[in-house]
């Protein structure tokens, strides 16, 4: 680079000597690093016309290559001290759907008075496809969550960020079948259920969710001697609720869920104990981008604990 600077140098200045001055240097390091890139490039791209120099065509066709070349890497470099700096970036997030509506918009928002020079691509998706997204390169940070007994790969780095507690839903009065209104009494709803008060509910119909969260559901259950009759199963919880609220059954729902969207037909009541990990994910072992680490590092900063 410093001997391509020299040639666009001597081209924009006409001599050896205003080059060596535009550049800040002496006139013999000017002729020198002329010598290297003729060496270099094989071409002749100087001539010698009395006391002075010219460039050939040879040397002002690289020089306007050169000043264009040049002209690239200040460019590559003012946005990545921008970036470095956090007066600019981007960054791609993965999260799941109920962090999409509470999380996000919490680090977002506090983002925007410690970093607004950053923007976003946020993608909803459950945690297993956020960790493939973070391999692939398609997204740089994922928030996501584990319950007991689940992980991800050693290339995938996880960082604590919280607990996100299991609520049961019930309909919130009574609509026939075996599910009556106030099986969970207000002490409880106060209190929270033990483990082992889920098995008044053991002839009841179940709604699960996503694959890794029918997973949270059948250990707990398995965990007090009940095998949940599972008549329906949605990702969504907002359909979900509407089916409790509706009486097709009861489920467990976390309390981001419920903090995302709360049907007003259904009661909650916390599961002592039971709950999932909620995670920030990056690819690979720090150190990190500017942005991401901000990111990272504000999500670390701020309380998710439900």
């Amino acid at each position: 680079m410093k001997r391509l600077a020299a040639l666009v140098a001597l081209a924009r200045e006409g001599t050896v000597s205003a080059a060596a001055t535009a550049l800040g240097c002496g006139q013999p390091t000017v002729s020198h690093h002329l010598r290297r890139l003729e060496e270099e490039t094989g071409a002749v791209l100087v001539q010698h016309v009395g006391r002075g120099v010219r460039l050939t065509p040879d040397g002002a066709r690289l020089a306007a290559r050169g000043e264009e070349i040049l002209g690239l890497l200040r460019r590559a470099e003012a946005e990545l001290d921008t970036m470095t700096t956090l007066a600019a970036g981007h960054v791609r997030l993965a999260a799941f759907p109920s962090a999409c509506s509470t999380i996000v918009p919490r680090l977002l928002s506090t983002l925007a008075d410690t970093a607004p020079g950053l923007t976003f691509d946020i993608v909803e998706v459950e945690p297993p496809e956020a960790a493939a997204l973070l391999r692939s390169g398609q997204v740089d940070v994922a928030i996501t969550f584990a319950y007991s007994g689940q992980h991800f790969d050693d290339d995938v780095t996880v960082e604590h960020l919280g607990w996100d507690a299991l609520h049961l839903v019930e309909p919130s009065r009574s609509v026939g079948g075996t599910i009556a209104e106030g099986r969970a009494s207000g002490e409880r709803e106060a209190t929270g259920l033990r483990p082992e008060e889920l098995r008044r509910f053991s002839d009841d119909r179940w709604i699960a969710g996503c694959e890794r969260c029918r997973t949270g559901l059948l250990d707990l259950c398995a965990s007090v001697g009940i095998e949940p009759d599972i008549g329906f199963a949605s990702d969504d919880v907002v359909a979900v609720q509407a089916l409790v609220a509706a009486g097709f059954g009861v489920t467990l729902l976390s309390a981001l869920a419920l903090a995302g969207h709360r049907n007003p037909g259904v009661v909650t009541h916390s599961v002592v104990g039971a709950g999932r990990e909620l995670h920030v994910a990056t690819y690979g072992a720090p150190p990190r981008p500017a942005a991401v680490e901000e990111v990272v590092q504000t999500l670390l900063g701020l309380s998710w604990i439900a």
